[in-house]
């Protein structure tokens, strides 16, 4: 059975930083490429950054320079360094394990940026 547990979420005040982790099982974690997306209210979900498993990496053009993606093939595990954050980076965050049409989703962690 495959899991994605994301934590890390929550509020944080413009200007601020957050990091979040995506934990995964069931899957050879070491092959996938991972990626974070998140949805706002009212919009589509969108990528945010992947990594491959040879851990090149992209980045949405609204978040590059300001967010960090990285994983730890030991622990299994995707992380999300978030920096500079905006208002408009308020959303769920979702971890997916996969790339294009396939893969696997988890069930999402919110993060607010509010002062």
């Amino acid at each position: 059975q495959v899991q994605l547990v994301e934590s890390g979420g929550g509020l944080v005040q413009p200007g601020g930083s957050l990091r979040l982790s995506c934990a995964a099982s069931g899957i050879n974690f070491s092959t996938y490429p991972m990626g974070w997306y998140r949805q706002a209210p009212g919009k589509q979900r969108e990528l945010v950054a992947v990594i491959f498993s040879g851990f090149s990496t992209n980045y949405a053009g609204s978040v590059k320079g300001r967010f960090t993606i990285s994983r730890d093939n030991a622990k299994n595990t995707v992380y999300l360094q978030m920096n500079s954050l905006k208002p408009e980076d308020t959303a769920v965050y979702y971890c997916k394990a996969g790339w294009g049409e396939s893969g696997y989703w988890g069930q999402g962690t919110q993060v607010t940026v509010s002062s």
